[in-house]
């Protein structure tokens, strides 16, 4: 895993749209830093790093480079009742397709 990569991943979720500019600037750079395409290795170490909300866009970036990688997307779990935008939004994405024959059935 590049350098990169694994420093965005270990600064952990994104932060949420009421976080101080200075830090999602400084997530901004640290995304930017990060050439594409990524490995499959580097998109499952991303998907751990999406926070509560869209974080100005910054969610929708990391989104995108994730989508870059070879072969299948990371897994994403069935969200719950109580689940955020970004869970349903990355289940929307990516989660619905282990499930096919939900998809036939409507």
């Amino acid at each position: 895993m590049r350098p990169e990569v694994r420093a965005f991943a270990a600064a952990g979720p994104l932060p949420d749209c009421n976080a101080d500019e200075g830090e999602i600037d400084r997530r901004v750079r640290q995304l930017e830093a990060i050439s594409r395409p990524v490995t499959a290795e580097e998109a499952e170490a991303l998907a751990g790093c999406f926070g509560p909300d869209d974080c100005y866009g910054v969610a929708w970036s990391l989104l995108h480079l994730i989508e870059t990688g070879p072969g299948p997307v990371p897994s994403v779990q069935r969200p719950g009742p109580n689940a955020g935008e970004w869970h349903l939004t990355l289940w929307n994405r990516w989660g619905s397709r282990e499930f096919p024959e939900d998809e036939s059935a409507g």
